[in-house]
């Protein structure tokens, strides 16, 4: 509420942080920023169950899907240092409305840009940050960390012979607003077999998987454990999901 105070009455950028979890209390000034158009720039950090021993309390499992209901609200997403040095920059530039920037507790390796696309490729919502040789067998979508468990995915399953396509999908807002061209080329018909990865619930994913996808969520709370064993208990991991995405599609 005092940063939309300070956003009405201009002259300064308000922005404030707290556990993606506690998003829940701010709610009802969140979604006035974006009635109003207020440029409020909020850091939710610690945004999944990997935040280890603080417990289920702590964990966030639905906020995610819950923000990104929220009409006029950018919720951005990034994969690494890159990406939120961008994310600011979209905030920061953005006069229309509120921007929330969804961060990790843990470390997340930063990408090699001379290898993948440029960070600046957030701007457009979604892009295609690893693709195959050829028309791809499985097309996997993710946000934040959960990008570094599918690139683990792809090279787990391209040993196997099944080509695969990763799409980075930092803001879901910012990729249905590009031309229908831009979106197709990105998640294409001809892919049938889709995946989604994302450590929270499911709902926000089906609409881009289909009917015959696999969405690959957190459907129930946390609890209390180093996070590292938490994405192994979860399924979480590069293995984990190679292995869910063979059995799904019966690529065997």
């Amino acid at each position: 509420a005092i940063m939309n105070g300070m956003a009405y009455h201009g002259g300064i950028l308000p922005y404030g942080g707290t556990f993606l979890v506690f998003s829940d209390y701010m709610r009802p000034t969140i979604r006035m920023a974006a009635m109003a158009g207020l440029q409020v720039i909020y850091v939710f950090t610690h945004d999944s169950l990997w935040i280890g021993q603080d417990g289920p309390t702590h964990q966030p499992v639905e906020q995610l899907s819950s923000l990104r209901l929220i009409p006029n609200l950018w919720v951005i997403r990034p994969c690494d240092a890159n990406e939120v040095s961008v994310a600011w920059e979209m905030a920061i530039g953005r006069r229309d409305g509120p921007t929330a920037i969804i961060l990790t507790r843990q470390s997340l390796p930063v990408l090699d840009r001379s290898i993948y696309p440029p960070a600046d490729s957030i701007k457009r919502g979604a892009y295609v940050l690893a693709d195959s040789d050829g028309e791809p067998d499985v097309l996997i979508i993710a946000s934040g960390s959960e990008v570094h468990v599918a690139l683990e995915a792809k090279k787990i399953l391209e040993e196997r012979g099944i080509k695969v396509r990763i799409v980075n999908m930092a803001c879901f807002k910012l990729f249905e607003q590009q031309d229908e061209e831009y979106k197709r080329r990105v998640i294409p018909k001809s892919i049938k077999r889709r995946v989604a990865i994302e450590a929270g619930v499911g709902l926000c994913w089906y609409k881009y998987v289909g009917d015959d996808g696999l969405v690959v969520s957190i459907e129930r709370f946390g609890k209390s454990a180093p996070y590292k064993d938490l994405m192994k208990d979860y399924g979480f991991t590069g293995e984990a999901v190679a292995e869910k995405i063979i059995k799904h599609f019966k690529l065997a």
